[in-house]
């Protein structure tokens, strides 16, 4: 009868890219609900749904505006799941899930600045762009969020944790 060998138990990440994990997650979840408030309140939807479509009946409108919000929440949580998966492979010394959440989180801060500039400026309300001060409240703060990390996973403390072997990986190199 042959034993296994016990799987070697995993390195705890550093504190910082273990805190950059959760707030990777968090920030994920609070964009997410941020979009699911603004789909599901007020009258953007059925305006825009009135608009393209003045021919429908109130129970096709009905239906298109409950089949919007599930494909919303179906997509909310999608985008979730897959910012935690990245995540949790960051945490675990892979350099290019770090990489990617950079690419992800630099994209959300930029586009978020330049929501805030179009705002700011009035050039949104010339368009006829309104954004509710949930919404925006919802972005400042997603945006603070993924900057905070962004900081956190390039601390020179923590680059040696994306050096060589990832957490949970074995060297494949004999020691002699």
């Amino acid at each position: 009868m042959t034993t296994r060998p016990a799987k070697p138990e995993r390195p705890q990440p550093p504190k910082l890219i273990d805190l950059a994990r959760w707030l990777w997650i968090g920030s994920a979840m609070l964009g997410s609900l941020g979009f699911l408030l603004e789909v599901t309140s007020g009258d953007l939807l059925l305006t825009e749904l009135r608009r393209a479509q003045p021919d429908l009946g109130q129970d096709e409108i009905d239906g298109a505006l409950s089949a919007a919000v599930l494909f919303s929440l179906l997509a909310c949580s999608l985008l979730v799941l897959v910012h935690a998966m990245i995540a949790n492979r960051m945490a675990r010394g892979r350099n290019w899930a770090r990489i990617v959440l950079t690419v992800l989180g630099g994209g959300g801060i930029l586009i978020s600045l330049m929501r805030l500039l179009l705002i700011v400026t009035g050039v949104a309300s010339a368009f006829g762009v309104g954004v509710s001060p949930v919404n925006l409240a919802f972005s400042l703060v997603t945006m603070v969020i993924d900057g905070a990390v962004l900081v956190l996973m390039f601390q020179p403390s923590v680059a040696g944790h994306f050096r060589g072997n990832a957490v949970g990986q074995q060297s494949t190199t004999r020691s002699s």
